[in-house]
């Protein structure tokens, strides 16, 4: 984990975090999932205790009124100030691929950087990049002024048409918990609190204000907390709950989610905030363990003191959710220096030459059929550009939304490449594209929040490229979206399938330096990618039967919605476990994504062959580059417990390395287990378990292509 070079220099922000932190982000990486009430990576410069004993004082000064009004929120994106005790008004902005701007709400950043969607990050499967991006992120909050960072978004990838799940990191827990903590680390060694949301079970947009999550508690452990314990053991300073319901009562007012599953099964202690108009109950939000109200016009303001003088709600439980607001921006400094530091406005460059880094390593590349790929700069022949991103920049919608600044389209990329040999033609003839020599096809979806989308193209997309794929073989198919969509129909008749997802501000820079072969692809697939969505685990659990999609925000804030169970019926099975289980081949597996170069695997070493419970395993194996380009791999580690006395998946994701190479240059691999990494949540005893018994490892560049297996025995 680096250490953040601009943030070294300032002495505005009190701490550093010292390469023993980074070491233990590193190692946290390396050994377990499962780590819980870790040691946080990141120290705040105010010690808890201080924070508390500073947070007393302030709180012995205020009126009931006043807490009242820290505890609503202010302004829309804003927490309220009393200048008089010294207590600032903070501003909060959305993220996760760069810093969302309001320009009617703050005027105080010109321009951010937008990187590639979330989904897009987890693709690159580099943990220490993505800890950059986070790092660049804070630089900008920091330069606008900004306190709270809305984001990580979190939630789990369980289904293809969520509208919101370009703004998450796939769908295995591990996964996802390395990419967060990393993200958490780079923001917070800004100076910025990063707000890790939606808590919990937001995996579906589709009217999530009248949703009701279904989640057993299993599943909810194993799965759906695991990446936001990743980001409390990072040392995030912030939660936002979620819109939905979890198991009939609405997250930001849930006592069960706030103080039993948040707060005591996560060990967190800081800020909580719900997401904005979520909440509709002012006594029972008080009573949740919640802290703040956003944007606080409605219930808090209008019923907290009526509460109080009825007796529904006592005055310690208000302080309480003051005093936690008030430790939280104490302990990070916040009181004690400005959040604003124009010095960040000079490391644009820095973030820019990193979210290009980023979309290189997100691409992947699916198919490439008779070496279609890599179409060379200087080969002859003509190619045909059309589809629908060509000149339009693909982005996600909704507050996640970046605009970003000197955005290049990607005809403007693939002009700069081809030169006249590429023609643009926005609707081509049968003829057109039978005469070219190669065609790029754009095609995709525009996701956002606030809605669900079909898992199919829409269909003027759908026709468009299977009339292209059947009318010229040499058809290259660029992919741009949120998440998986049905590729089934001209897929085999595609010569090769590129996946670009939301690729930020500079990312078709990317995309033209990996199709021309100047960058050779290394993306591995975050998601497993359906034949059809009847195949997947969501399949008929999000939307009642006969609903319709709707775009728009008007459906999205209908109230008078009946409440609608999303039933979580496939418990921990999600994902590529779902396939496995249920013998389903998918169209690409989990972890998938070809390389202009190849590997091999060898020399799978696992010791000890038994695993004590205070003792740990380590994996070692040979990657070799067996091909003629320099290329990255994404060596993946799986283990199965075909034993273990609740059904588990045959495979689940515990490790992974990303190893460049060399042709003909071979690696030695090493990860490590822990007795942690093989637990499961018992339900009887309401904690984590280690059942004794076989474990199988699995090695290889994806879920469905294991190079090597091995086993030992849990004790």
């Amino acid at each position: 984990m680096p250490i953040a070079r601009g943030f070294v220099q300032r002495p505005c922000f009190l701490p550093m975090i010292s390469p023993s932190h980074s070491l233990f982000a590193l190692c946290l990486f390396l050994v377990g999932a499962f780590v819980v009430r870790a040691e946080p990576s990141f120290k705040t410069p105010v010690s808890y205790e201080e924070a508390t004993r500073r947070a007393d004082e302030l709180l012995a000064k205020m009126t009931v009124q006043q807490k009242i009004e820290l505890i609503s929120g202010h302004h829309s994106f804003y927490t309220k100030g009393f200048p008089e005790l010294g207590i600032p008004s903070f501003y909060m902005s959305d993220a996760t691929m760069g810093v969302h701007i309001r320009p009617n709400i703050s005027g105080s950043l010109a321009k951010s950087t937008a990187f590639p969607a979330s989904i897009g990050m987890a693709a690159t499967w580099d943990p220490r990049l993505i800890g950059e991006v986070g790092r660049s992120i804070g630089e900008e909050a920091r330069a606008g002024g900004i306190a709270f960072l809305l984001g990580p978004g979190m939630n789990m990838y369980r289904q293809s048409q969520d509208g919101r799940s370009f703004e998450f990191f796939g769908e295995d827990p591990r996964l996802c918990a390395d990419m967060i903590s990393h993200y958490v680390t780079g923001v917070l060694e800004t100076g910025t609190i990063p707000t890790l949301k939606h808590f919990i079970g937001n995996e579906s947009d589709w009217h999530r204000r009248t949703s009701d999550s279904v989640i057993d508690e299993r599943t909810l452990h194993e799965v759906y907390m695991v990446p936001f314990q990743a980001g409390i053991d990072a040392g995030a300073m912030a939660v936002m709950t979620a819109y939905n319901q979890l198991n009939g009562e609405w997250c930001g007012q849930s006592n069960t989610v706030i103080h039993q599953l948040l707060r005591k099964d996560l060990g967190y202690k800081w800020l909580v905030m719900t997401d904005w108009w979520s909440v509709w109950d002012a006594k029972k939000i008080i009573k949740s363990g919640q802290d703040l109200e956003m944007p606080g016009d409605n219930f808090i303001k209008a019923d907290a003191y009526r509460l109080l003088k009825e007796g529904k709600v006592t005055e310690a439980e208000i302080d309480g959710m003051a005093h936690n607001i008030l430790r939280t921006c104490i302990a990070m400094g916040l009181m004690d220096r400005p959040v604003k530091d124009t010095y960040y406005l000079e490391r644009y460059p820095e973030h820019a030459a990193t979210a290009l880094e980023t979309a290189r390593e997100a691409i992947v590349l699916l198919k490439s059929s008779d070496h279609m790929l890599p179409l060379r700069r200087d080969a002859k022949g003509t190619i045909l550009l059309t589809g629908t991103f060509a000149t339009e920049m693909a982005r996600g919608g909704g507050s996640a939304q970046v605009e970003g600044y000197d955005n290049i389209t990607m005809l403007d990329a693939l002009k700069a490449v081809y030169g006249t040999r590429l023609e643009y033609v926005e609707v081509p003839t049968d003829d057109q594209i039978r005469t070219a020599d190669a065609v790029l096809l754009s095609t995709g979806t525009r996701d956002t929040e606030g809605a669900d989308r079909p898992f199919d193209l829409p269909a003027a997309e759908e026709k468009e490229a299977v009339r292209v794929t059947s009318l010229n073989p040499h058809t290259i198919v660029i992919v741009n979206s949120g998440g998986g969509v049905n590729m089934s129909a001209w897929n085999d008749k595609a010569a090769a399938v590129v996946y670009a997802w939301y690729p930020g501000q500079n990312g078709n820079r990317a995309l033209a330096e990996i199709l021309c072969g100047e960058v050779n692809p290394s993306g591995k697939l975050p998601i497993s990618i359906e034949r059809s969505f009847s195949d997947a685990p969501g399949y008929g659990t999000t939307m009642p039967p006969g609903s319709k999609f709707y775009t728009g925000w008007g459906p999205d804030n209908d109230m008078s919605q009946p409440i609608h169970k999303v039933v979580y019926h496939e418990g921990v099975f999600i994902g590529y476990r779902w396939y496995q289980e249920k013998g389903i081949k998918p169209l690409y597996a989990f972890g998938h994504g070809l390389s202009y170069t190849t590997f091999s695997y060898s020399n799978l070493s696992v010791t000890p062959d038994r695993l004590r419970t205070d003792g740990q395993v380590t994996v070692q194996f040979t990657v070799t580059n067996t091909g003629k380009s320099e290329g990255a791999e994404v060596a993946q580690l799986y283990v199965g417990q075909p034993k273990c006395p609740v059904p588990m998946p045959r495979m689940e994701l515990k490790g992974f390395s990303r190893v460049m190479l060399a042709p003909g240059q071979s690696q030695v691999v090493t990860l490590r287990l822990l007795p942690s990494d093989l637990a499961y949540w018992d339900v009887a005893s309401h904690g984590w378990k280690t059942a004794a018994g076989p474990v199988r490892v699995y090695v290889g560049g994806a879920s469905d292509q294991i190079s090597l297996e091995g086993g030992f025995t849990l004790k």
